[in-house]
């Protein structure tokens, strides 16, 4: 039998990823005890502390065991943070220190959501592809410049550690733990009792783009704020070069260190978020919205509106806007 560890962080972290996890795996036990009589996992709760107090105090968890009696484990979950991440991590040193103890000795681990901090700052993740919710990519580009942050997918998985997007996708992440370790069958069992989608891989659509302004880079400053203002027109690098007086190589360079976009996928992102609020507040078509992003060629307007959202803008404007008569 394999061992599973849902570790319970220290702080006022999040508590649905815990139970929700916990339930799914045992669920999953009970599937193949069915059909195997005998369970693949002996799950296990494992913290710090005997108690952890979550939502203020309205709600605790008991974990079953320390983290310190636990000489080696095969699979490791690790449930998201609240947003304070500089006190999430100052709370769990031993945590940190443990991660990476275990991921040395064979264990595989799983992030939810803001858990890719805890293990970015094992270290393990340098070098590696993650994901995280997308709201806190630029705070963890800037905490953690060596990994390889991919906020588009929603679920990433390379050399025994998985990452996953946002929020309550953590389920999608445990639906693919489950097919990869019990089986396909139980996967689509587990999919269909808690009724979460199976498959899928992307976070794009949910994502609002705002910008990646926490930098102190100037001249790229105020060409995030031109792009901002000039979202109708097209846009030309050698134009912005020209204006604000830089060279074609420097510029990009210092916009991408900047950002983590190039100057056209950055203007792109704006005009992409421009048009799905666009979408979901009016009867607009979508050509029209088309025009006032400063795209004239819809199959280019589709291609880009799908690399950033993973759907058509024809399925986002079904998806979000209804018209509501009043």
């Amino acid at each position: 039998m394999k061992n599973l560890t849902i570790v319970v962080p220290e702080g006022n972290n999040n508590l649905s990823s815990i139970t929700g996890a916990f339930e799914i795996f045992h669920k999953a036990n009970a599937f193949w005890m069915e059909k195997n009589n005998i369970n693949l996992f002996s799950i296990q709760l494992a913290g710090i502390s005997d108690k952890v107090h979550f939502n203020e105090g309205l709600f605790s968890v008991k974990p079953h065991i320390n983290i310190s009696a636990i000489v080696k484990t095969d699979l490791i979950i690790i449930p998201s943070l609240n947003h304070n991440y500089s006190l999430a991590l100052k709370g769990n040193e031993k945590l940190v220190d443990w991660l990476l103890k275990q991921y040395k000795n064979g264990a595989e681990i799983a992030t939810i959501c803001t858990g890719t901090f805890l293990l970015a700052a094992s270290g393990l993740l340098d070098g590696k592809k993650c994901s995280t919710h997308w709201s806190v990519s630029e705070n963890f580009r800037i905490m953690f410049p060596k990994v390889n942050l991919q906020t588009d997918r929603l679920i990433t998985d390379e050399k025994g550690i998985y990452t996953n997007g946002g929020a309550y996708s953590f389920l999608n992440l445990m639906i693919y733990l489950v097919e990869k370790y019990y089986d396909r069958q139980t996967a689509i069992y587990c999919s269909k009792v808690f009724q979460i989608e199976i498959d899928r891989n992307t976070q794009s659509e949910f994502s609002i783009f705002s910008g990646q302004k926490k930098h102190n880079d100037e001249l790229v400053l105020k060409v995030q704020e031109y792009l901002e203002k000039k979202l109708t027109e097209k846009i030309n690098i050698e134009d912005l070069t020209s204006k604000f007086n830089v060279g074609r190589r420097n510029f990009d360079r210092r916009f991408i260190k900047a950002t983590g976009n190039t100057p056209i996928e950055y203007s792109q992102r704006l005009k992409i978020e421009s048009a799905k609020k666009a979408f979901e507040t009016n009867r607009k078509t979508i050509n029209e919205v088309m025009y006032e992003v400063g795209y004239c060629d819809v199959k280019a307007f589709r291609e880009v509106f799908r690399k950033f959202t993973g759907i058509s803008p024809l399925e986002y404007k079904k998806k979000y806007y209804k018209n509501i008569l009043f």
